[in-house]
């Protein structure tokens, strides 16, 4: 049995999208990379501001659609129940890319 979790990605204009997914990090990377064409690449959407996991993928897919369901201002306060500065909660998963000036010469 593995993991399932629903999110909320978000862009500096504050669009929202909801998903689920049953690998989060590699959902949230395919979104930040735009590897997907669809709304989060048109949109830039690449922070992930909230998730939730369970264990029932009939659970997951029930509570993304009862969230994108819901009006604006109730994503804003779940968002904000856990990260009320909608802080990237992925920001320190992936490694940075080298920086070339810390390269030998």
């Amino acid at each position: 049995m593995g993991e399932y979790y629903v999110y909320i990605m978000t862009n500096h204009s504050d669009t929202l999208y909801t998903g689920v997914t049953n690998d989060l990090q590699r959902r949230v990377y395919e979104h930040k990379q735009k590897l997907v064409e669809g709304f989060t690449a048109k949109y830039n959407l690449n922070m992930l501001v909230y998730y939730e996991a369970t264990e029932d993928v009939q659970s997951a897919i029930r509570r993304e659609k009862q969230i994108k369901g819901w009006r604006r201002a109730k994503k804003i306060a779940l968002i904000e129940s856990t990260n009320p500065q909608w802080r990237d909660l992925s920001e320190r998963w992936y490694a940075p890319p080298p920086d070339p000036s810390q390269s030998l010469p």
